[in-house]
């Protein structure tokens, strides 16, 4: 096992940044090589992998703990409690850092005090075959940079999200995220997700019922117009329209048809 090294010699925060993982050897070195330099330590919190993840993560410097899967909300609790430090980054397995990123945590965390407890900033999608946004590609705005003494993630098993506050800042680099390897990947992880939320499932089955002829249509013109994939050319065509059918199969799922 490598030692993870000490952050840059400018920044004054300790910071701790946390990952969740199974099976994700061919994607967790970005995410743990990325934010080299400006954490005190990375924690991967494994549920299991068989792949060699655990082995990479230590070569790489990180501290490997193994936690069977709990959920999504109390996973990243989880690696919340064991982190050593208060400050908490939590990056999924997936994801990396941009460059632009990078520069403004550091100048950030060169700041002898913080002036919020709680930081957000745009995650972006980037398509399995590329190795950047497509343009106008779609981003999602989530809490990622935080002090767990003032903020903590949910304890949904579904909704893995750190509530922010009037203080919350919003930063200007992005997150860069490979949500998918494939859009057999899209299916399969979107089934897994769909039976957690039945667990957790409040809306009535009529309303579900009512929504069901609108799903699909409605789904594909929000993710291929309004998420942009349609800038994505013929893959975003067709990622859009898998992610569709997968929210119209939610309802099915949840209806327990």
């Amino acid at each position: 096992m490598s030692a993870w090294p000490a952050p840059d010699s400018a920044i004054r925060q300790k910071v701790s940044a946390t990952i969740i993982a199974k099976n994700e050897v061919d994607r967790i070195g970005r995410a743990i090589e990325s934010l080299r330099g400006l954490v005190d330590e990375v924690l991967v919190v494994d549920s299991g992998s068989t792949d060699g993840t655990q082995a990479l993560a230590e070569s790489l410097g990180a501290r490997v703990i193994q936690n069977d899967w709990v959920g999504y909300g109390p996973q990243k609790r989880f690696a919340e409690d064991q982190a050593q430090h208060d400050w908490i980054f939590n990056l999924d397995a997936d994801e990396w850092l941009s460059e632009p990123l990078r520069a403004e945590l550091k100048g950030l965390l060169s700041q002898p005090e913080l002036p919020s407890r709680t930081y957000k900033m745009r995650v972006t999608i980037v398509y399995p075959q590329r190795e950047a946004p497509a343009p106008f590609a779609d981003s999602t705005i989530c809490l990622r940079f935080y002090d767990r003494r003032a903020a903590r993630f949910s304890s949904s098993l579904v909704h893995d999200n750190v509530p922010e506050d009037a203080a919350t800042v919003l930063l200007n680099g992005r997150i860069y995220h490979k949500s998918f390897r494939a859009l057999a990947d899209v299916v399969r992880k979107e089934l897994g997700y769909f039976e957690l939320q039945k667990k957790e499932k409040r809306k009535a089955r009529w309303e579900m019922a009512l929504r069901l002829p609108i799903e699909f249509p409605w789904q594909f013109f929000r993710y291929y117009i309004l998420s942009r994939h349609i800038f994505g050319g013929l893959y975003g065509f067709a990622a859009a329209t898998t992610i569709a059918f997968m929210r119209f199969m939610r309802l099915v799922i949840l209806m327990g048809w």
